[in-house]
């Protein structure tokens, strides 16, 4: 399928200002989207497969590419990993008692959004090429395929949120998955009622963003 899709692309090896532009138009644009911001409406597969196969385009160490992903549209499995974020949230409520923001909060859309994805990262029998001081690089290359797939969601129009609050183990287990894969990403799809102006929890004040001058150093 990646394959088909790459063909019927143009493809080009040098870009313009202008596409520089565009390319941070959409990295600016991105939101993690919730419940209360999803629609129901249904999603044309062919966008949902563009997502995925910019998932394949992304970076994977020793060409690796130790990624798995499930796409659940099936509201029975959804109802599911709902009840499971619902218990890991009951139980996260402890470490935030001094922020009552924390309870208004909706940290997820796995019921309202008609498209979840879960990711997985495979875990290796053998050592791969660039992962054998860092384990967790395998990982990280699986983040990577999911950056791809938020900004091409968003270029596409569509939401994308990123739930954490899950039991990795109890997620792979309800979806069947075998003990060599790891939950990396739980990602719920849809189109939405607005894109927010800025981040929400910018916009609610949990945290302030982080200047330029604060968290990058030259060494020169």
């Amino acid at each position: 399928m990646l394959n088909l899709w790459l063909k019927r692309e143009k493809r080009v090896n040098s870009f313009t200002a202008e596409t520089s532009t565009i390319l941070k138009e959409i990295m600016m644009a991105r939101r993690d989207i919730r419940g209360n911001n999803f629609k129901s409406d249904k999603i044309d597969k062919g966008r949902i497969e563009q997502i995925l196969n910019s998932a394949l385009l992304a970076p994977s160490v020793g060409y690796s590419q130790p990624w798995k992903f499930v796409v659940i549209e099936k509201q029975e499995i959804k109802e599911k990993i709902y009840k499971n974020f619902n218990k890991e949230l009951e139980k996260s409520q402890q470490y935030f008692k001094e922020r009552p923001l924390y309870q208004q909060l909706k940290l997820e859309g796995i019921k309202e959004a008609p498209i979840n994805i879960a990711i997985f990262y495979e875990k290796s029998k053998k050592e791969i090429l660039g992962q054998t001081s860092q384990k967790r690089m395998g990982e990280y290359s699986v983040v990577c395929a999911v950056q791809n797939m938020w900004l091409m969601a968003r270029s596409l129009n569509l939401g994308m949120g990123w739930v954490s609050i899950l039991k990795p183990k109890k997620v792979r287990k309800l979806l069947n998955i075998s003990k060599e894969y790891k939950l990396v990403a739980y990602l719920c799809i849809g189109e939405v009622k607005e894109f927010p102006k800025n981040p929400e929890l910018k916009t609610l004040k949990w945290n302030k963003q982080k200047k330029y001058k604060d968290i990058i150093s030259w060494r020169k």
